[in-house]
Order: C-alpha cells, then structure tokens, then sequence
C-alpha cells in the first residue's frame, strides 16, 4: 500500500487526531491510529470520526461523517472476501491521515478481526495478529474460530 505519511490524524481538517490513550484507540506499528468500538454503546467523547467502517448485517443509521457499510452478520465473516479486503485497505489508507473508526455492535469480534485484518496491512504477520490486536485493543477480541482462521489467511483477493 501506498500513501501519506502518517500523521495519526493531524492532517484532519481541524488538525486533530485520536488521542492515543483514548478508549478503543488501536495504535499500529507504523504509528497509524484507528478506534474499535460496539455500536450498541454511545459515541465517546472527543473529536468525531472522520471515516467509519460499520460491520453488520444489515445497514446502519446514517452519520454525518464518510462512512462504509460491510455486509457481515454477527459472529460469522464478511459477506465478500473482496469488499471486504477493499474497504479494509481503504480505511488502512485513510487511517494515515484521518480519524478512522471501525466498528460492529458489540466491538469484539468482527471489530476485532477487522483491526487484526488492518494490523497485517500494517506490516503485523498474519499468525501474530490476533494476539496483537488483543494486546493493545482487547483481550477478548476476535471471537470465534473461523474469525481466527479468517485473519491467518487475510490476502488480497486473486484478480
């Protein structure tokens, strides 16, 4: 992938970014910042999202910044292995540059496995990052097996 050079989001508009200690803040090994969170919480405080990628099974509500909607049930894996790979290395890219959250209803597991699937964009090997996101986001994200196994076989998709 290529783009920005990272700023974890002061390039935005109003010139901030996540603040790196907030609830939820992921920090990348390339010192990208993205937030995980469950839907079914409030939105924290602090500056909004500047993209959102939503992981359910049908369309969430509407909001007043960029966002994505991905196909994905609760407790099972994307709708589209493709879509899926291009809107998570979209928000890979804006996530230099930008505020970007990620987020599913409950903010484990398909949340989880989005910001493992965005650790290995980042450089984080495949097998390494389930426990990297459960290191630094939660410990107990990534639910289930095949969300597991999803993560260790994260490639791009043959064109």
């Amino acid at each position: 992938m290529s783009g920005p050079a990272p700023d974890n989001g002061a390039g935005t508009a109003d010139g901030e970014g996540w603040d790196p200690g907030a609830p939820g803040v992921l920090r990348l090994p390339s010192g990208r910042l993205v937030r995980g969170r469950g839907l079914r919480r409030p939105l924290p405080g602090g500056p909004a999202p500047t993209y959102g990628l939503y992981l359910l099974g049908k369309r969430p509500p509407e909001v007043p910044w960029a966002s994505d909607w991905l196909r994905w049930p609760d407790f099972r894996l994307p709708s589209s292995r493709s879509e899926a790979w291009r809107l998570l290395a979209e928000s890979w890219e804006r996530a230099a540059y930008g505020r970007v959250e990620v987020a599913c209803g409950g903010g484990r597991g398909r949340t989880g496995t989005a910001l493992a699937c965005l650790a290995v964009l980042d450089g984080v090997p495949r097998e390494r990052a389930v426990a990297y996101v459960r290191a630094h986001y939660d410990r107990h994200a990534v639910e289930t097996p095949w969300q597991r196994r999803y993560v260790r076989t994260f490639t791009a998709p043959a064109s």
